[in-house]
């Protein structure tokens, strides 16, 4: 049976109304502070009731929730479970597209170079393509934009395989990669839909924002090992041709999920872009340097091991980063987004030190460990970005706002990637790791001369 637009309301917890003897101050849930006027400590939150909650007339102690608790909470909605799990599919391959086709390019032209360049274009057109693919979101519903695009991009996949298969020239495969720029942003979408269900709860949407990030780190740490499993034990195109097919099921799944879809809010007349809004061109400065920590982290590790460990050893900076984020969604940050974004970029320029004081050592074990624990401030930092991010874009441009942050996290990989590759052909291996504290550091100084205006 279909259900209706307002089914995800109906299955939210509701507060009571009236005072109850575990809340004696007889204060209504709007009565109480907000979040940025939480108590000076982290709390775990999702039973959606009040901190004396449970506790007898005789004092007893209430028995807390538990960590999975937030992660119950935000599940609750009617379809929420079905589109997770079809955008999980669609984004798993985008781990898995940049490394196959590598893979491919390089098998069989033998040339690294052409490989590289390849890719480099349509990363290039992805950053100019995605925030318009995003607009279109926005203004017309996900579904609508989301499927076409999707079709779109697996063709120029299937299109690049072809090329190679049959020895079509070298300029094909640049114009057969370029039209996977249509690729939708999945993992924004997804963000939108959690801002629908649970509009005007901050502690879910927080919760939300972790998982997300969480989910990136995933499918990010587990798509290139597919792809090159794949590539190597099937057939060189394998990992190409696998990747078209799970994102066409996965947003087809995605889509199907109409209950859960946002409506599309009217465009405002005179509505601007959201690069217009107040603190949004700072805060995608930020996203830029936090990018190129990225990059150049990446770079640095393989040239500095040189060998298949550094896979091993970047996957653990990114399963640091995935627990640091489900962890971090199950708990209530006491400050403000912007004090605690600059409390978070504090912590990873603290934390992204390790891997550089570890490379000295010359022990593998202890670079991993420095970039297990490095890797530890990622997820928070990205997932209160986020939320800055839908605080500051207005409702009928939250995708495209969404989109813009992913844009210059993709160009800041580009150049940190370029940064850390020239730190370490003129200084050494260990030494590129100076790229990524500085990167961070960076971010710090603008998150903190900014701060006001992300308020």
């Amino acid at each position: 049976m279909p259900h209706s637009a307002d089914a995800p309301s109906r299955n939210r917890r509701l507060r009571p109304r009236t005072p109850s003897p575990q809340s004696p101050d007889g204060l209504k849930d709007s009565a109480r502070p907000a979040e940025n006027q939480a108590p000076p400590a982290f709390e775990a939150w999702g039973s959606g009731r009040s901190p004396g909650y449970g506790k007898g007339r005789g004092g007893g102690k209430s028995r807390k929730p538990g960590r999975l608790a937030p992660y119950r909470r935000l599940f609750e909605p009617h379809g929420a479970t079905a589109f997770t799990l079809g955008n999980l599919i669609a984004r798993l391959p985008m781990g898995m597209f940049s490394v196959s086709a590598v893979i491919m390019i390089a098998g069989s032209r033998g040339s690294y170079a052409l490989a590289g360049a390849v890719t480099a274009t349509g990363l290039a057109a992805t950053a100019l393509v995605a925030p318009w693919t995003a607009r279109l979101v926005d203004r017309y519903g996900q579904a609508r934009i989301a499927v076409p695009a999707t079709a779109t991009a697996a063709l120029g996949s299937l299109a690049l395989l072809l090329c190679i298969r049959l020895g079509a020239p070298d300029w094909t495969l640049f114009a057969a990669y370029a039209a996977t720029a249509t690729t939708p942003n999945t993992g924004g979408m997804s963000r939108a839909r959690w801002a629908h269900l649970h509009k005007g709860d901050p502690a879910a949407l927080h919760t939300a924002n972790s998982f997300e990030q969480a989910a990136d780190e995933l499918c990010f740490m587990l798509g290139p090992v597919l792809a090159a499993f794949l590539c190597s034990a099937l057939f060189p195109e394998a990992g190409t041709l696998t990747g078209a097919i799970l994102m066409t099921t996965g947003v087809l799944i995605f889509a199907a999920q109409r209950s859960t879809e946002p409506p599309v809010v009217p465009r405002r007349a005179g509505a601007r872009s959201p690069l217009r809004t107040q603190g949004m061109v700072p805060l995608l400065a930020v996203f830029l340097a936090t990018g190129a920590v990225f990059g150049a982290l990446e770079v640095t590790t393989l040239a500095h091991l040189d060998g298949p460990v550094a896979g091993l050893l970047l996957a653990l900076q990114a399963a640091g980063s995935c627990a640091a984020g489900l962890l971090y969604g199950s708990v209530r940050p006491a400050r403000s987004l912007p004090g605690r974004l600059t409390g978070c970029l504090g912590a990873m320029t603290a934390l992204m030190t390790l891997p550089l004081l570890a490379a000295g050592t010359g022990s593998v074990y202890v670079l991993a460990v420095a970039l297990l624990v490095a890797g530890a401030a990622t997820a928070p930092t990205m997932v209160t970005g986020m939320t800055l991010v839908q605080r500051l874009t207005p409702q009928d441009s939250l995708n495209e706002g969404m989109t813009l942050a992913v844009t210059a996290i993709l160009g800041g990989i580009a150049a940190g990637s370029a940064t850390g590759g020239a730190a370490v052909e003129h200084l050494g291996p260990a030494h590129g790791y100076l790229v990524p504290v500085s990167a961070a550091a960076a971010a710090l100084l603008v998150a903190s001369a900014v701060r006001a205006r992300l308020s």
